[in-house]
């Protein structure tokens, strides 16, 4: 069979390094999208690249870019890839060109702005397109609901790219609070990133989304998947304000927000759990740590805390000060043969674990239902993580606390 074509759905930092006119000040200065789909082609996993933005007069400084930090640092790695729109050319909607040239079958990623994700998921399913989303996948329940509808009558494969479920401390935690320490009881969570971040989310930040939807996304997804016994029954959210709103974002933008959310076993034991989730893009600039990540899960036989935020692994550099730097996420050095080496980072892994589920899909060697077994960040897998994100902004916006109804499958907000 053939290897994947894919089409690369939004051009900024997550998929090409490339920020503002040039190299992203964040940790991921060459991407994360681009250069891992660059390797799994090198590999034989992916087949013919293309990539979408809004404006084409962003593309030779972009090819420029990843062939100064991608090529030339990785033993000639092809960076090569068909783009839309044309380079003279400025264009909302050239997606759906780009999406019109694959063939059922082929594949997307969209790492674009929150609100996008819908319509370009929805117009990629209509087509046969299998697609992976970025978090959150989207911001309404209803939309979440919808995507997964319309992508089981089509046949296709959604993914959303949770890669915290594959950083291997919150894989082994999950695996052991799945199989030794019974009931959930209370989850605490905590994630930030530098408040120069809002430099590069000034377009959207507070206006589009939230920080919220953009950090708390990944520990409710662990939390959800740590606990599949559990439902989320009510949200209650409470938000910072006064900082972003001062670096010039949004006056409406939150600095920080938590979730309280309540939880009830599924059996109808009346047995609940609590858990606290809270996210914040105002951390120190120069806090040693592009993000902090922890959390602390409690059950009926034990308890879990795992601190990803330091790792071990610190560096001090003349005029940098000491950083705390992750390459268990994206691994950059290269090879002793000076070929890309990051294969086995968890950031890599989650694209190679989307490749390879629809590579068997087509195969025949897995159903959709097999694919959700598995226990991968699939549609179905993250729909309560969908209806907490939801309830959170409702909750902010409407200063109230929002139930979350299950029953028969069906989930609505009240």
């Amino acid at each position: 069979m053939a290897p994947l074509n894919v089409c690369m759905i939004g051009t900024g930092e997550y998929t090409t390094g490339f920020v503002g006119g040039g190299q992203s000040g964040s940790d991921k200065k060459v991407g994360v999208v681009g250069l891992t789909l660059f390797d799994l082609r090198r590999r034989g996993k992916v087949g013919k690249l293309s990539m979408v933005g809004t404006s084409g007069q962003k593309f030779p400084a972009i090819r420029q870019h990843l062939t100064k930090n991608i090529t030339q640092v990785y033993n000639n790695l092809d960076t090569s890839f068909t783009s839309f729109p044309a380079d003279d050319k400025r264009d909302p909607e050239a997606y759906k060109a780009a999406i019109d040239a694959l063939s059922p079958g082929d594949a997307i990623t969209i790492f674009t702005p929150d609100p996008t994700h819908y319509p370009i998921a929805l117009y990629a399913i209509s087509r046969g397109i299998h697609v992976m989303i970025t978090k959150p996948a989207v911001k309404l329940l209803s939309e979440h609901i919808d995507l997964l509808e319309k992508s089981r009558e089509a046949g296709v494969f959604v993914y959303i790219e949770h890669h915290k479920r594959f950083d291997p401390a919150y894989a082994d935690a999950r695996h052991r609070a799945l199989t030794k320490l019974g009931d959930f009881n209370y989850f605490y969570s905590y994630m930030s990133q530098p408040k120069n971040q809002l430099e590069t989310f000034a377009a959207w930040a507070g206006k589009d989304s939230d920080i919220s939807y953009y950090l708390n996304s990944h520990h409710v997804d662990i939390c959800e998947s740590m606990a599949p016994s559990f439902k989320p029954v009510k949200v209650t959210a409470s938000a910072s304000t006064g900082v972003a709103s001062g670096l010039g974002c949004d006056p409406s933008t939150e600095d920080t927000i938590a979730l309280l959310v309540d939880w009830e076993k599924k059996d109808g034991s009346g047995r609940r759990a609590t858990a606290v989730f809270t996210a914040s893009w105002t951390a120190p600039k120069k806090a040693g740590v592009h993000s902090n990540q922890y959390f602390h899960y409690l059950a009926d036989g034990g308890e879990i805390r795992v601190d990803q935020a330091k790792r071990g692994y610190d560096v001090t550099e003349d005029g940098e000060g000491l950083t705390w730097y992750n390459p268990f996420y994206m691994k950059y050095a290269p090879d002793e043969r000076g070929d890309f080496a990051g294969q086995g980072g968890y950031g890599y892994v989650s694209f190679e674990k989307f490749v390879d589920a629809i590579t068997d899909l087509k195969e025949g060697k897995v159903t959709l239902d097999e694919l959700d077994k598995r226990g991968l960040p699939t549609l179905k897998n993250t729909m309560a993580t969908g209806a907490i994100l939801h309830a959170g902004r409702v909750s902010l916006d409407e200063k109230r606390s929002v139930n979350i109804v299950e029953k028969d499958g069906k989930w609505v907000l009240e």
